[in-house]
């Protein structure tokens, strides 16, 4: 038995107060960037990238700092990213510009990506495989409770202190967790070697181009910058697996990928959260543009999402360790495609209660399918690379959030005029055409739920 499970529980807790601090933060800076971009009289343009460069940072860096976990101890990249987000949150509070912000955001962007790279490896080494699914489930709650109470948070205290407030509360958080991490964590490591400092250069480059390329090509279509930064991407990744297959320590093992689990869950968990950001992100555009809602209220309705997570995903992980994990992932799916689908289906009259139970169903579904998935793709790693396949499980979450984001857009987009992406209330008539571009957008959302649901379905059988 691993000397780690006589404490297991201690262990789950620590990693549990630790990631709350990136969703929390993230779904913070959701509600306070309006009031942000007014204190700085900035530009939409500029303010975009207070949100942009921590993902972007986060896409990039998380590989290496799971890689680097493995070398020198999950511990010690754990304890570090906690300190340092708690230093990059205090120089982002105290931000004197917009640009010093957005600097000071790569740098928690860099600090999460430590935070993000090494939690389930932590876990998965920490827990037997009788109960990988339980706990991977409790620690999902970390997740969920971060986005569910963030943006209600956020509002608060922008509205009773400042929005620097909204930064300052990853303070005692993060200081709290730091005190109990050190106390706790055990020293676990994976394979010992050299850090592969080319491949991380190219991962970084190809996956920071192709991220660049989906924003900007969102916006703006083909341009001479987005085909360069679309070329640069493909380029960076052909020579990133070039030099992985020649590394004697590579950055991502390639012959990780021949296994069904592993690659099948990882490919089901990116459409996951691309399904969940097309819904995520679409939803409060209609709630204020088409039914004209009050912010509070969005906030409000859209918290029914991570509380239904919230509710299901630790059963979930429990369940999955008695059945499998191969059921509960297909179902999960299944659901968040019939909520996509309802969605796609609201009608003219609808009211925020409709969506708010559509929303929950969306909920259980990914609650459901998240740790199943999660306990399968970790599951198959072997322990010498566990930080590299969670800080992979990470990655995957970074791009399918952004990819998620722009193609809901990109869908919106092309199905409505120009003139009502932007402005005030809307007519009826106008409404309604809001509302059909917006139903387009939760069908795309329900094929990508259905490509997860494929893709889990065809992990059984690659298994059988």
């Amino acid at each position: 038995m691993n000397e780690a499970f006589p404490r297991r529980y201690q262990i789950l807790a620590v990693v549990m107060v630790g990631s709350i601090l990136g969703p929390l933060d993230g779904s913070i800076l959701n509600v306070i960037l309006p009031t942000v971009t007014h204190t700085f009289s900035a530009t939409m343009a500029v303010a975009e990238w207070v949100p942009m460069v921590y993902l972007l940072t986060i896409a990039g860096l998380v590989l290496l700092f799971g890689r680097l976990g493995d070398i020198v101890g999950y511990r010690r990249v754990f304890l570090t990213g906690l300190l340092a987000f708690v230093a990059a949150s205090v120089l982002c509070a105290t931000s004197p510009t917009i640009h010093a912000l957005v600097a000071f955001r790569a740098l928690q962007g860099v600090a999460a990506s430590m935070m993000m790279a090494v939690p389930l490896a932590i876990l998965t080494g920490s827990f037997p495989p009788t109960q990988r699914g339980q706990a991977l489930g409790l620690y999902a709650l970390s997740i969920s409770m971060g986005l569910a109470v963030g943006p209600s948070l956020g509002g608060l205290l922008t509205d009773l202190v400042s929005w620097r407030a909204a930064f300052l509360i990853n303070v005692p958080v993060g200081l709290a967790a730091f005190v109990l991490a050190v106390r706790v964590l055990p020293d676990m490591r994976g394979r010992a070697g050299g850090l592969d400092l080319a491949g991380s250069a190219l991962a970084l480059s190809a996956l920071s181009s192709f991220l660049l390329f989906i924003t900007e090509a969102q916006e703006d279509g083909l341009t001479p910058l987005t085909v360069a930064l679309l070329a640069v991407a493909i380029l960076s990744a052909g020579l990133f697996i070039r030099a992985e297959r020649r590394s004697p320590d590579p950055l991502l093992p390639l012959e990780l990928f021949r296994s069904a689990s592993l690659t099948c869950g990882a490919l089901a968990a990116l459409f996951n959260f691309m399904a969940q950001f097309v819904v995520v992100f679409l939803t409060p555009f209609f709630l204020q543009r088409v039914l004209e809602e009050s912010p509070s209220r969005v906030g409000l309705v859209m918290t029914a999402f991570p509380v239904a997570v919230l509710c299901v995903a630790p059963l979930a992980g429990a369940l999955s360790d008695r059945i499998g994990t191969v059921g509960p992932a297909v179902c999960g799916a299944l659901v968040s495609a019939l909520a996509c689908a309802l969605l796609a289906t609201l009608p003219a009259d609808t009211g925020p209660e409709q969506v708010a139970w559509r929303l929950a169903l969306f909920g259980l579904g990914a609650g459901i399918f998240g740790s199943p998935n999660n306990s399968a793709v970790m599951g198959s790693a072997p322990r010498e690379h566990l930080g590299v396949i969670s800080s992979l499980l990470a990655t995957v979450r970074t791009v399918g959030m952004v990819l998620g984001v722009a193609a809901g857009g990109a869908v919106l987009y092309a199905s409505v005029p120009p003139s009502l992406l932007h402005g005030g209330p809307l007519d009826p008539a106008q409404a309604g055409t809001y509302l059909a571009g917006l139903r387009h957008a939760y069908a795309v959302g329900c094929g990508f739920a259905l490509l997860q649901a494929l893709l889990s379905m065809v992990r059984g059988w690659r298994a059988a």
